[in-house]
């Protein structure tokens, strides 16, 4: 058993683990980057088939940011996994790992997860999770607006990847951002625009280029206003829907 208990602990106290530094693989930033390449332990990873047993405790370390329900936090700091598709889960933690996505509070734990066959385990683990009802929204006073203006947005030129209900496609590794925390939402598409995030896909850094601030949080919120496709949890006993 992983010492999930203590990381939370850690984590509550503010507390980093100290640890060796991310690797640096290069990214967008170079001449050579090939978004996705098919190749090390994330290929191996995807060809295996996950134990949900198995990990379920390779998660606990995972659940001390994103909650052992995967439902992450709606200040946008960590991203709901419930519900999201395995090959994008898979993709990203061997991004980190790598070097290849910055992310120096979750690297320190990534790295706990000893081999692609773990990697397989926990995502099978997080695809076992039902949907929690509840998510980060836009809560701005003008939020019909917003999510009006944001649909519009949202239709012209990122539903030919995301889907028309935001459900991505798990075979070309696009997440599904329907029901994700608006902030982590903003956060993330902020990133790619401005070339931080560099495992993002070239593609989408060309479409998203151009967009403004102010029209980043129209489709952040029109995109946290959907549902998120799959099993969603069951409302608790005595709580309305």
């Amino acid at each position: 058993m992983k010492a999930s208990l203590l990381l939370i602990g850690l984590l509550s106290a503010g507390i980093a683990l100290a640890g060796p530094p991310a690797p640096k693989q290069e990214g967008i930033e170079g001449k050579n980057y090939k978004w996705n390449a098919q190749e090390g332990e994330k290929v191996e990873a995807l060809h295996k088939k996950g134990d949900v047993k198995n990990g379920q405790e390779a998660y606990e370390v995972c659940g001390a940011c994103h909650l052992p329900s995967g439902a992450g936090r709606p200040d946008g700091t960590f991203p709901q996994l419930a519900g999201q598709h395995s090959t994008v889960l898979i993709k990203q933690m061997a991004d980190i790992r790598a070097g290849l996505r910055d992310n120096p509070t979750m690297y320190p734990f990534a790295i706990t997860l000893t081999d692609p066959q773990e990697l397989a385990d926990a995502a099978a683990y997080i695809n076992s999770l039902c949907i929690p009802l509840e998510h980060g929204k836009y809560e701005g006073v003008d939020a019909a607006m917003q999510i009006a203006k944001g649909k519009e947005l949202y239709e012209k030129q990122c539903l030919e990847c995301h889907g028309k209900n935001g459900e991505g496609d798990k075979a070309k590794f696009y997440p599904v951002i329907a029901g994700q925390h608006y902030k982590y939402l903003l956060r993330q598409m902020t990133e790619i625009r401005d070339g931080h995030r560099r495992n993002a896909n070239p593609d989408m850094v060309k479409v998203i280029k151009p967009y403004t601030n102010e029209q980043l949080v129209a489709i952040s919120a029109y995109q946290s206003s959907l549902v998120m496709p799959g099993n969603m949890c069951k409302p608790k006993a005595g709580k309305k829907k």
